[in-house]
């Protein structure tokens, strides 16, 4: 039996503010944090690998699973299906192992209304500007001047979710953000209702104290 359940860690931002990046380096700093790999009819990126950056399918596939119950998230964006496969994630967190997932606010939101609603850790990160977040997306150089100007028009409406999230933090020094988020996790891991070996410890510490003679 796992001393804990796992978190489901969910990080969400603006495409630009960083979360990507972020979840790369929280996953450095703690390897038994899994990735939830996101499902999705797009094309793959330069370099990107089936079944680790992300699981490629085609749109029938993908209607299909969640017709069946079998995503726990997801969404339409920019012409194409996201979403998160229920049952992985299910079987990491009973083993006591923390998920994380880079997903925009419509799937935390779908999250948080799940049957897994008490294992969410949700974290939202903001840009330290808007030109800034302007300037990262061009300086990435993954997208096209028309994509670009599609996410900034979209950053708005993902920005205007911020206060649904447990935590918010400006990302405006990386180095920074990612100590408060180790802070963040370290602390959520340790709350009183995370440790179900605590109530057993405390009752045999009662037993002690009454055994003493």
């Amino acid at each position: 039996m796992a001393e804990r359940r796992g978190l489901l860690i969910i990080l969400s931002s603006p495409s630009g503010a960083g979360k990507s990046t972020l979840a790369r380096a929280l996953r450095a700093w703690d390897p038994s944090i899994a990735f939830s790999v996101s499902a999705t009819t797009r094309a793959p990126r330069k370099g990107e690998v089936d079944g680790t950056d992300y699981l490629f399918t085609d749109e029938a596939r993908f209607k299909r699973m969640v017709a069946e119950g079998g995503m726990l998230e997801h969404a339409h964006v920019f012409g194409n299906f996201y979403g998160s496969p229920k049952g992985p994630v299910e079987a990491a967190i009973a083993a006591g192992t923390d998920v994380l997932f880079d997903i925009d606010w419509q799937g935390a939101q779908q999250i948080r209304n799940s049957d897994l609603q008490d294992n969410v850790l949700s974290i939202f990160l903001l840009p330290p500007s808007i030109r800034e977040l302007h300037r990262r997306l061009v300086e990435r150089a993954q997208d096209d001047p028309d994509t670009v100007a599609r996410r900034m028009q979209r950053s708005w409406d993902e920005i205007s979710h911020w206060d649904s999230y447990d935590y918010v933090l400006v990302n405006d020094d990386l180095t920074r953000t990612e100590d408060k988020l180790r802070t963040i996790i370290t602390a959520e891991r340790l709350r009183r209702t995370r440790q179900p070996g605590l109530t057993a410890h405390v009752r045999q510490l009662q037993r002690e104290f009454e055994d003493r003679p």
